[in-house]
C-alpha cells in the first residue's frame, strides 16, 4: 500500500460522505486549490483507492423486502470447480455480495427478493441447481441495524505521538 498524506485520506472521507461533491466543493472542504485536488483523486482513482462512483439505493423503496445471507457449501473446492461456481454466482443479479468464508461452508452470499415466495423459488430454481453445489443454509434479516458503504480510515493516519514519561518515573531512572 502506498502511502497517503491527510490530503488524500480527507478527500476519501469527504467523497465516501458525498461522491457528488463539485471539485471545487472538494477542494475547500479538504484545504486544497481546486487543480491539485483534482490531480489527487485522478492519482486515487487510477492506483485503485476510489473504485466507482455509485448511486445507494433503497431497497424497499423499489420492492426488494427481503434480504437473505445465504452460505453454499460447495461438492468439490478444486480450482476449477469452484471457479466455475464463482462464474455463475457473479451472473445472478439476486446475489448483491459474495464472500468465500472460513468455518463451515464456502460461500457466504447476500441474496434480495421482492418476498419470501419469490426467494424460494429463486433458491430453488437457481441456487441449488448452480454447478458443484452441495447444501444451502439460509438465514433471513429481520431489521437492519446498520448496512454503511463507509470504510474506517483511521487506521491510515500517522499515529498519536507518545505522550512523555511522568516526572515521578524519569527520577527514578536517573538514579
Amino acid at each position: 500500500m502506498e502511502t497517503l498524506d491527510k490530503f488524500d485520506l480527507a478527500i476519501l472521507s469527504e467523497l465516501q460522505a458525498n461522491a457528488r461533491l463539485t471539485n471545487a466543493e472538494l477542494a475547500s472542504r479538504v484545504g486544497l486549490s481546486p487543480a491539485p485536488c483534482w490531480r489527487r483523486v485522478r492519482t486515487l482513482e487510477q492506483q485503485g483507492y476510489i473504485k466507482g462512483y455509485h448511486a445507494e439505493i433503497d431497497r424497499h423503496k423499489i420492492g426488494l423486502g427481503v434480504l437473505a445471507f445465504v452460505r453454499l457449501d460447495a461438492e468439490r473446492n478444486t480450482g476449477d470447480a469452484t471457479r466455475v461456481l464463482e462464474e455463475a454466482v457473479r451472473a445472478l443479479p439476486e446475489v448483491v455480495a459474495c464472500h468465500y468464508i472460513s468455518g463451515t461452508g464456502t460461500f457466504e452470499l447476500q441474496v434480495v427478493a421482492q418476498d419470501l415466495d419469490s426467494f424460494s423459488r429463486f433458491a430453488l430454481q437457481r441456487l441449488i441447481n448452480l454447478p458443484n453445489v452441495k447444501d444451502l443454509h439460509t438465514s433471513f434479516s429481520l431489521g437492519e441495524v446498520k448496512a454503511s458503504p463507509t470504510l474506517p480510515l483511521g487506521h491510515l493516519q500517522a499515529p498519536a505521538p507518545k505522550p512523555p514519561a511522568p516526572a515521578a518515573k524519569a527520577r527514578r531512572r536517573s538514579r
